[in-house]
């Protein structure tokens, strides 16, 4: 049975961070409170941090009942009891019609999520100060927050019209307010109405995009943010908009698109890394190297982009460019120097320096990149026919907690795996399970390698006992689907439990390999390709290219068989459930 493998050049990812994603907006919040101290002055000359001007402020002495009711609010909201605070200050505002009051009620029932209260008080100090944008404002949220968006609509357009000069700036709040609106058409809708009077703000046809991509229009997502990129050609954030619609509908499309902007914009440094990621998506690794050179000799100190640019050089095995990337990463100040240092021992490993690549491992410090770099030194050692010391160097392996105990079993059972020590590898993970019956990752691992020495009936009883434990562990039921559909059994019953997979995991490459093979071992050619095509592309796995490869001979395309084949033996010469499949079927 497969185990999902995380090739090291995904963690480019992370840099996606710089790019500006606008489809993703953030939750909707609230704009920021700025509430002045209850009851620390009289009612005249208190809460002059609020947005009402003093002269329109209730002519209220600060008698001992309302100091009263507004110790009782804040000692009850001290002590957590956030619904008696509440009801407190509500009360008090009513009665007071003050809205620094309100405005401190709505303040303590957002904190405690409370948003019908929020909104009740909201109300109330937009009453008592309907010149206030900031009321304005947050009703207008909170009313979002509901999904009533009619009666949201007015104070949003007084929104727009509040401060001219930040029309476009509005625009973009307004979007992050009701990106998250289950009502997509009424969204779409409501931002077409605002926008109307805005015909030339950029950011107006962007939320209108926006809003229609969410709703499933693409065809005019791409109108509206065609037209806000005339009116602002060179808008980053609308061409990155731009190029996530088009990739929806091909990637291909929106890698030409955004090579075509940087063509006429080369210093569009957010684009260029967006585009680069892009093109690491699409496995285009040498054409994304290009990309972050040319970002580096823009940003000659930037430790990001040189890490990614090691990243790619060792996936590429191009050795001497990923350590001199990775060492200038080190001297840039790369945050994550441990998993540099591992990067350098992988590189000096591949390279052929057994004991360079060892002291880059030791020198990496206790944290999540130890374990790690303690089982390639082990991994080293076993190559150098030291099996026996390299389980004791990782036995003796300091651990603090649970989870790091387990992962010094999982490194060693695999460490046995990978040297056909199948029985030993059983019995270290057997041990480890008896004194943590209910360990998710041992009962996993102990599963497949039960299936390893024919220990079916072990293997069963692991993962049922997994799936009743963890219910949503994706990878419990494709390993049983996957295990009776490879040992052509009980295929109604794999199918079902796969499906389970994929409905849990979607886009996990391996899982749509078991589905595709399911397909395959119950006669369902056809189906069965459109899964293994798939998940080929996302990961090309020796296995999955074993199953694909069958699929392509099957239908009588033996040329692209042989392809699929001969390419994955290029990179994993030694798998022996391709090699197995390949000899099957040429001869």
């Amino acid at each position: 049975m497969r185990v999902s493998k995380t090739v090291a050049v995904l963690s480019l990812i992370a840099l996606s961070a710089c790019a500006q994603q606008p489809a993703k907006q953030p939750k909707a919040v609230l704009p920021v409170l700025h509430i002045a101290e209850a009851g620390s002055s009289t009612m005249h000359g208190a809460a002059k941090k609020a947005d009402t001007a003093d002269a329109t402020l209730p002519k209220e002495a600060l008698t001992d009942r309302i100091l009263f009711q507004t110790l009782l609010g804040e000692i009850a909201l001290q002590r957590g009891q956030s619904q008696v605070a509440i009801s407190t200050y509500l009360d008090l505002a009513r009665e007071t019609r003050d809205p620094r009051i309100a405005q401190r009620a709505t303040e303590i029932a957002w904190s405690a999520q409370d948003t019908d209260a929020a909104l009740d008080a909201a109300m109330l100090w937009e009453q008592t100060a309907p010149d206030s944008r900031q009321a304005r404002q947050i009703v207008a949220a909170l009313l979002i927050s509901q999904s009533r968006l009619d009666e949201a609509r007015p104070r949003l357009e007084q929104w727009l019209k509040d401060d001219p000069k930040q029309t476009g700036r509005s625009f973009l709040q307004l979007s992050g307010l009701v990106a998250h609106d289950s009502d997509r058409g009424g969204v779409l809708k409501l931002m077409q109405t605002l926008a109307v009077p805005y015909p030339k703000v950029p950011e107006a046809h962007l939320a209108v995009a926006q809003a229609a991509l969410n709703d499933g229009k693409t065809g005019l997502a791409l109108k509206e943010s065609r037209r806000a990129l005339e009116l602002r050609p060179d808008w980053d954030t609308a061409v990155l908009f731009q190029a996530q619609v088009l990739q929806q509908r091909s990637p291909d499309a929106a890698l030409h698109y955004l090579h075509d902007y940087l063509e006429q914009h080369p210093h569009a440094k957010t684009v260029r890394l967006a585009y680069a990621r892009l093109l690491v998506t699409d496995r285009q690794y040498p054409q994304a190297r290009n990309e972050f050179r040319t970002l580096l000799a823009d940003h000659p100190d930037n430790p990001e982009i040189t890490m990614a640019l090691g990243l790619l050089s060792l996936q590429l095995k191009d050795y001497d460019d990923a350590d001199a990337n990775f060492r200038r990463a080190l001297t840039n100040g790369f945050k994550d120097t441990d998993a540099v240092k591992l990067y350098l021992g992988e590189v000096d490993d591949a390279r052929g320096r057994p004991q360079d690549a060892i002291e880059w491992y030791e020198s990496v410090s206790p944290g999540r990149h130890y374990i790690p770099a303690r089982a390639r030194v082990a991994r080293i050692m076993a190559k150098q026919g030291k099996l026996d010391a390299a389980r004791r160097y990782l036995q003796a392996t300091p651990v603090s907690d649970t989870m790091q105990r387990v992962l010094v079993v999982q490194a060693e059972s695999s460490l046995l795996r990978e040297n056909k020590q199948y029985e030993a590898a059983y019995d270290v993970l057997d041990a480890a399970l008896k004194k943590r019956p209910n360990n998710a990752d041992l009962l996993y691992d102990h599963a497949m390698a039960a299936e390893q020495i024919n220990r079916l009936d072990v293997m069963e009883a692991n993962l049922r006992r997994l799936i009743k434990l963890r219910p949503n562990y994706a990878q419990a039921y494709n390993a049983l689907g996957y295990t009776y559909a490879d040992r052509d059994e009980r295929l109604p019953e794999a199918r079902k439990l796969i499906a389970k997979a994929l409905k849990l995991a979607p886009n996990d490459p391996f899982i749509m390999d078991s589905m595709g093979w399911v397909l395959y071992r119950m006669g369902k050619i056809d189906d069965s390709y459109g899964y293994l095509s798939r998940a080929f592309a996302l990961q090309p796995d020796p296995e999955i290219a074993a199953h694909l490869g069958e699929v392509l001979w099957h239908q009588g395309k033996h040329a692209d068989a042989r392809k699929v084949w001969r390419t994955a033996l290029q990179d994993h010469p030694d798998n022996e459930v391709l090699q197995k499949t390949v000899k099957r079927f040429v001869r």
